[in-house]
């Protein structure tokens, strides 16, 4: 079964997001009262380079498996402390191809744009966690596991047990890049 774990947001530009018990998406924006919210960048580092940047990082997931592997490697990590909005269960996140749809609870949509950048603040929170959250595959490439990022097709209200369907895009797949 595939489903929303937990949600989370901040307000301000924190590392880390308070759980909630719903968030609501707001179409072309993200996450209503999130410090992300909008139609053009708002992380600073981005900003700082291009403030007139479409906002690709309007919704930030991150699987709850990734969290249990973290817990194995002796990591405490719970929902939202990495920076997501929205904590799933059930997808592999980082196999989807670039543009699959994700319908979350009665009316959300979620476009995913591409994999999340780990940062430095990844080991602000604990020593060694961005380490953790990179690895390479069988050619040596560079593999992010930090989540996902997305924009809002369509807004609503997601909550904890809202179910998450997946639309795949039209073939040919475009593998998940950092945005």
């Amino acid at each position: 079964m595939r489903y929303v774990e937990a949600v989370s947001l901040s307000a301000t530009h924190t590392f880390s997001k308070m759980s909630q018990s719903r968030i609501r998406l707001l179409a072309g924006l993200g996450v209503e009262g999130d410090a992300h919210l909008g139609r053009t960048v708002k992380h600073r580092s981005r900003v700082a380079a291009d403030p007139t940047q479409p906002n690709l990082r309007q919704v930030h997931l991150i699987h709850g498996e990734l969290h249990d592997e973290l817990r194995e490697a002796g990591f405490i990590v719970s929902p939202g402390q990495m920076g997501e909005n929205i904590t799933t269960r059930g997808i592999d996140l980082l196999a989807l191809p670039t543009g699959t749809r994700l319908y979350i609870g009665e009316t959300a949509e979620v476009e995913i744009t591409g994999l999340r950048n780990p940062c430095d603040q990844l080991d602000r929170l604990q020593p060694g966690l961005m380490a953790a959250v990179l690895g390479r595959d069988e050619q040596g490439q560079l593999i992010r596991k930090a989540g996902i990022m997305g924009i809002v097709i369509a807004g609503g209200d997601v909550k904890p047990g809202d179910p998450i369907r997946i639309g795949l895009p039209t073939e040919p797949y475009r593998p998940l890049e950092r945005v």
